[in-house]
């Protein structure tokens, strides 16, 4: 640990804000697992709306510094692709 009063307040600072970018990232893995299952049992009206939350969620991380906004294309660019292979079965 830091010896600095300062330095001491970043370590907890920093990780706090771990804590937190590990939440968000698992509430987009989350949606994202949510939308797969809605895609296999094909419920349309459902899936359009999962699938806007995951957009949601990557587009914010991407605003909150959580994500890399390419990270978070390939993340929507998968998931789509995915829901089309499942849907289209």
């Amino acid at each position: 640990m830091a010896n600095i009063k300062s330095a001491k307040k970043r370590v907890l600072i920093a990780e706090k804000n771990r804590q937190r970018n590990v939440a968000f990232k698992s509430s987009i893995k989350t949606a994202v697992k949510n939308v797969l299952a809605i895609a296999q049992s094909e419920d349309q009206s459902l899936l359009a709306g999962a699938i806007s939350k995951v957009y949601q969620l990557c587009d914010k991380a991407v605003v909150k510094g959580i994500l890399h906004k390419n990270t978070a294309a390939r993340k929507k660019s998968r998931l789509t692709k995915a829901v089309n292979k499942l849907t289209t079965k």
